[in-house]
């Protein structure tokens, strides 16, 4: 690789891997290391192809979800992830700030099923076309409304504050940051 493309790559890093190391998070339901690992994949692939790139990010960010589902494949009987029960929310109906809707949905995308949180986090959080999302992952449209549909069902099942009056499009702007990517 030439130094100007190097350096073009180094910039890159600079200027975008916090956005996409927050993507890796949310495809790896909240598991920091495993999120830097595919992050680390993606970008080493980046580079070896760095001067063929029209587009990096969406390179990037490609091979990002096309690792991570080849990921699932591989480790169909991995053990899960436990996570602590949040406690009840004391009051009434539900979470009284953006804060406690922002753990309640992200303890909840942690319980839907790895293509369901595949499915959300690329449609309704990157806002990608169904089309799109059933390209990357390698599967029909179809099964993406499906997936979508019930995955939207169980998010409003596990999170009642999401109902009709605050669709999840809505809680995509709450920017959500797990714990272990503030310090």
């Amino acid at each position: 690789m030439e130094a100007s493309s190097h350096d073009e790559f180094r910039e890159f890093v600079a200027m975008r891997s916090t956005a996409l190391l927050r993507l890796a998070v949310l495809l790896t339901g909240g598991d920091r290391h495993a999120a830097e690992d595919l992050l680390q994949i993606a970008l080493m692939k980046a580079y070896g192809r760095w001067a063929n790139i029209e587009q990096p990010e969406a390179y990037v960010r490609q091979v990002l979800y096309r690792q991570q589902v080849s990921r699932w494949r591989l480790r169909r009987h991995r053990a899960e992830t436990t996570v602590p029960v949040l406690p009840e929310p004391s009051g009434e109906a539900g979470p009284e700030s953006d804060t406690e809707l922002r753990i309640a949905l992200w303890a909840a995308l942690r319980r839907l099923t790895k293509r369901q949180r595949a499915v959300v986090v690329l449609r309704y959080f990157e806002d990608l076309p169904e089309g799109e999302v059933a390209a990357l992952l390698r599967c029909p449209v179809g099964t993406v409304r499906s997936t979508a549909h019930r995955s939207l069902a169980k998010l409003r099942a596990l999170v009642p504050e999401l109902g009709p009056e605050r669709p999840l499009e809505q809680a995509q702007s709450l920017s959500y940051t797990p714990k272990e990517m503030q310090g």
